[in-house]
């Protein structure tokens, strides 16, 4: 592996098309840039629930993060579609682009480790509620080791949750915050988050007050006053991925021509340690290798 992998994480919510993801991925890796990425599946993942006739539930924290309640049949379901038609159908694209993709759970191989949560405070009606039968956690440790030896043999990883505990239950983790231990653990050059907004808003009923860049200083600000719902878990991976010392990280819109190397290009909200040269230096594929 010559280069410091890209590491893309694409939403699964409703309205994203992963195939121009897929496009900007096969470009990348023909021009001997490694990739990984990661994509959610929440969308499909609540229509097929519903036709199975268990509907998704949710669970808000006392911290206001809104998290699916996963229970053992909600995670049957969740395995289901993330690890096979989600994960499937990404693969299925890239290996008909050219791009030698492996489809992966956070379980195999242990890609993602992390614990299961003993117990959810969960906010209902005003009131507080203990569960303690949730199949949820922290992806805590990656198996970089893998995904390294993976790349290094011209192969591209397409990862999706769910990781596995220590005791190796599988664990429903948010996939932003998984992409972003992934990005630590892979010293990568960049992390691109992508979904159904353009950014971080302002103002979350305002599409046109995009926060073009964010200092690491001002995260607490940020996650207190701007970011909302399950933006939080992306402002907060963000910060994780610098901290772990990746060079730049961009949440930005899916639903755009050449979402990837858009994002990259610094449409979006960047967050990078210095901003006097606005994103840092991400090559795109046409440049000199």
């Amino acid at each position: 592996m010559s280069h410091a992998p890209l590491i893309i994480k694409v939403g699964g919510g409703e309205g994203i098309d992963i195939t121009p993801v897929c496009h900007d991925v096969a470009e990348l890796v023909s021009a001997g840039r490694p990739v990984v990425l990661i994509h959610g599946g929440s969308h499909e993942t609540n229509i097929v629930a519903e036709k199975l006739g268990c509907p998704p539930k949710w669970i808000t924290s006392q911290s206001g993060r809104t998290s699916r309640r996963t229970d053992r049949e909600t995670m049957e379901i969740f395995q289901m579609v993330y690890c096979g038609k989600a994960n499937k159908s990404v693969v299925e694209q890239l290996q008909k682009l050219g791009v030698n993709a492996v489809g992966l759970s956070g379980m195999d191989g242990r890609v993602w480790q992390g614990e299961r949560k003993g117990a959810i405070r969960a906010v209902e009606n005003g009131r507080v509620r203990v569960i303690r039968d949730d199949l949820s956690g922290t992806v805590k440790t990656i198996n970089a080791d893998l995904l390294r030896s993976m790349l290094d043999a011209g192969l591209t990883p397409v990862l999706c949750p769910p990781a596995i505990s220590t005791e190796g239950d599988p664990i429903n983790v948010d996939a932003d915050r998984a992409a972003a231990a992934t990005a630590g653990a892979l010293r990568a050059e960049a992390l691109v988050l992508l979904s159904n907004v353009p950014g971080l808003l302002a103002d979350v009923n305002d599409a046109g007050s995009l926060i073009h860049s964010v200092a690491p200083a001002e995260l607490p600000t940020v996650l207190e006053r701007h970011a909302q719902g399950r933006m939080k878990n992306k402002v907060q991976g963000a910060g994780e991925a610098l901290d772990a010392g990746v060079g730049t990280v961009v949440i930005a819109s899916a639903n755009v021509d050449r979402p990837v190397f858009t994002a990259l290009e610094g449409h979006g909200t960047v967050f990078a340690y210095d901003h006097s040269t606005g994103v840092s230096p991400v090559r795109t594929a046409g440049e000199a290798q």
